[in-house]
């Protein structure tokens, strides 16, 4: 049996760590990567990586993506280049139409119904008509705030509310979540930011809220959001984005599915770089009302940034075996860490 053969698109933090995931699993191998990034085109991924090739075919990075949407050499493309729907969607719709299998990072794409329904209909009727499933999946939204949640509510007789706190550490994270969260800027320009709507902070409790309200049944009235930044006392640097004393370090995201005029779902998300260099420490909580109570808490953090690269990577024989279409993750069987060979996971 052949191995899987995965495509990667965009080769930043995400690309970069689901490449290193891949190539220490069996019965699958990179058989292309696809990055804008002229001071890494023509490279080896291999020298970006620094590990050796072992019996891994040599890939070379190219900014051609047409190159490497066959399906003799792809089944699967593993695409970490946006957050929107809108912005993520010319590139799954060529990927799709090639006849390949998508995975996507964005975080719109973990319930793209939320907020572009109409761009969610034909991604799905794109995809059905050439056979092949398309997911957005990631750490959160995609498992933390709303999987996680869903899966906690299977063990009750009933539900009167939840609440869902992320307590994370952007540390992990590319150039452009740094330019979403407006990580580095002053306060001034983080207002002006949060005034016209050009500062996006965290992407998906619309997705998480709506995907929960769903899976549980419940049709909800209103869903509003809120955006408040985190002020570093200090200095701080993580890999991808730098923060001065008295600038932007992060954001403090909250949100709320109501259901007539009571909140229903209740979600809290304060996220920086560096978050320990003034005392945060991270965590991942879950409190559900109602019988019997959950409260469920996870310290630190489950890693933001492996995380993502896991469950995309996890992902892979459940999306190769799905019925085509557009898939959520409460469509598809739960993730788990494959320790096997990926190929026994894939059905005939």
């Amino acid at each position: 049996m052949k191995n899987i053969h995965v495509v990667i698109w965009g080769f930043g933090a995400m690309g970069k760590g689901m490449a290193d995931m891949l190539l220490t699993k069996k019965g699958v191998e990179i058989t292309g990567v696809c990055d804008r990034n002229p001071a890494i085109i023509n490279t080896s991924i291999f020298s970006l990586l620094e590990e050796p090739k072992r019996n891994h075919p040599d890939v070379i990075i190219t900014d051609d993506i047409t190159t490497l949407l066959d399906k003799e050499i792809c089944d699967i493309v593993l695409l970490a280049t946006d957050s929107f729907t809108k912005n993520a969607f010319p590139k799954m719709k060529q990927v799709l139409e090639a006849g390949i299998n998508c995975i996507s990072t964005a975080e719109e794409m973990a319930y793209p119904k939320a907020q572009e329904p109409e761009l969610a209909k034909e991604l799905d009727a794109i995809a059905k008509a050439h056979n092949v499933t398309l997911l957005g999946t990631g750490i959160n939204p995609g498992f933390i705030m709303d999987l996680l949640v869903i899966a906690l509510s299977g063990t009750m007789k009933r539900v009167d509310h939840i609440e869902a706190n992320r307590v994370n550490s952007l540390s992990p994270f590319g150039p452009a979540v740094m330019e979403e969260q407006g990580v580095g800027i002053t306060l001034e320009e983080f207002h002006q930011g949060v005034d016209s709507k050009t500062l996006a902070g965290h992407v998906g409790f619309a997705e998480s809220i709506q995907m929960i309200a769903d899976a549980l049944g419940v049709p909800l009235t209103r869903f509003e959001q809120q955006m408040k930044p985190i002020v570093t006392t200090v200095d701080r640097k993580s890999p991808y984005g730098e923060a001065k004393k008295g600038h932007v370090a992060g954001v403090n995201m909250t949100g709320q599915g109501y259901v007539g005029n009571d909140v229903f779902i209740d979600m809290k998300h304060p996220q920086q770089i560096e978050p320990e260099m003034e005392g945060t420490h991270t965590g991942d909580y879950i409190t559900i009302k109602g019988v019997p109570e959950i409260n469920m808490g996870i310290q630190p953090e489950i890693d933001g940034g492996i995380g993502t690269i896991a469950m995309c990577v996890n992902m892979i024989p459940h999306v190769l075996n799905s019925k085509p279409g557009l898939k959520t993750m409460i469509d598809l069987p739960v993730p788990r860490a494959i320790l096997g060979d990926m190929r026994d996971l894939i059905d005939s």
